[in-house]
C-alpha cells in the first residue's frame, strides 16, 4: 500500500476505536511520537497506547488534508470539538515505520472534560 492508503486505513481504524486494526498498520519496531508525550516504541506498546486512549475519550479524526511525498503521508486533521493537529507518517513496505503528531494537549483535555 502507498503511504496515503495506509493513513486512510489508519483514520478508519482510529474512528472505529479499533486498537488492534491500528496496531496492525505498524512495523514491529515502529515508533509513534506524539510530541506532547514521550515516543512509544514497538507495535505492542503502540497498541496498548491506543487501548488506553480509546478508553479515556471518544476521539474522532476528520481529515482536512492528506498528502503523500515518497515514503511519507502528511495528515492535517480536526475533531468535532475544535481540536486541530497534524501527523507525519513514514510508511515502509506498506506499514508505518515512524509517526510524529502535533496537537495541543491542554485543548484536548479541556474539550473532553478531563483533568488538566
Amino acid at each position: 500500500m502507498r503511504p496515503k492508503e495506509v493513513v486512510e486505513r489508519w483514520v478508519a481504524a482510529f474512528n472505529a476505536g479499533d486498537a488492534e486494526a491500528i496496531a496492525g498498520l505498524y512495523h514491529e519496531d515502529a515508533v509513534n511520537h506524539q510530541v506532547v508525550n514521550e515516543p512509544v516504541v514497538g507495535r505492542e506498546a503502540i497498541r496498548q497506547m491506543f487501548v488506553q486512549e480509546f478508553s479515556t475519550a471518544e476521539m474522532v479524526c476528520l481529515v482536512e488534508n492528506l498528502f503523500e511525498d515518497g515514503q511519507w503521508a502528511i495528515l492535517e486533521w480536526r475533531d468535532p470539538l475544535g481540536l486541530r493537529g497534524c501527523g507525519f507518517f513514514q510508511v515502509v513496505d506498506g506499514k508505518i515505520r515512524f509517526q510524529r503528531g502535533y496537537w495541543d494537549r491542554l485543548t484536548f483535555l479541556q474539550r473532553h472534560d478531563l483533568p488538566v
